[in-house]
């Protein structure tokens, strides 16, 4: 199971929790399970024996180099204070006196991650990604953080908008498919978005190269 990787004891109920889907770790990018880890970290650290979503929407948010942030200021919400309004969501989940032996993952949080494989398979994605995640946390499994999300205007049918042009026409068909879309955008132009804001500069003199283009571009095929 996954959660194996954050040892100390955790495994050993979350296990029984994953295991109608047996979703494996090499089932999930390297970001979500960056993700999923800091998840982790942050209910230990807040003394909170049960790992919920608010956790991980949380983790998602403020990771850097991942997929969530970028979709989520597409949408046109900012991460900041989407994360601020999330935060009084930790103060209400119970904090244990004693030193904590296990960590347990609630079945909120199972319920999300189910979820994200069911969206991964819709997407024809072969792993797990942040984007899955965020889409398992719009869900209403997820509860409190699925209506803060909503009153973002963080929804799915709008997730999968915005995800259009931060990953383009990539699929997620290995475990670091960030990469790719950071290199598009660090390597590449958006011409489209560019032109719709009147930011090119207009062609003068060039007509017939540009008819001629135009032309070759619009072949079917070669002679």
């Amino acid at each position: 199971m996954i959660w194996r990787l954050f040892g100390i004891g955790f495994a050993k109920r979350t296990s029984g929790l994953l295991r109608e889907t047996a979703m494996q770790e090499d089932k999930f990018t390297l970001k979500a399970l960056e993700a999923l880890r800091s998840a982790h970290d942050m209910a230990q650290r807040l003394r909170h024996q049960e790992i919920q979503p608010v956790h991980l929407a949380i983790a998602l948010l403020e990771q850097e180099g991942g997929v969530v942030a970028p979709i989520v200021r597409k949408i046109g919400a900012e991460p900041h204070t989407l994360r601020a309004d999330l935060t009084p969501l930790l103060d209400k989940i119970p904090q244990v006196v004693s030193p904590l032996e296990r960590l347990y993952i609630s079945a909120a949080l199972n319920n999300v991650i189910v979820k994200a494989e069911e969206e991964m398979r819709a997407l024809r994605d072969e792993f797990i990604s942040g984007e899955h995640l965020l889409l398992g946390l719009c869900d209403g499994v997820a509860g409190e953080v699925a209506e803060v999300l909503r009153r973002h205007g963080v929804v799915r049918e709008r997730v999968l908008m915005a995800l259009k042009d931060v990953r383009g026409a990539h699929r997620v068909t290995d475990q670091e498919p960030e990469e790719k879309y950071q290199a598009l955008k660090k390597y590449g132009k958006d011409l489209t978005a560019l032109a719709r804001e009147g930011k090119l500069d207009p062609v003068i003199g060039r007509h017939e190269e540009v008819r001629r283009v135009m032309q070759i571009l619009s072949r079917r095929t070669k002679n």
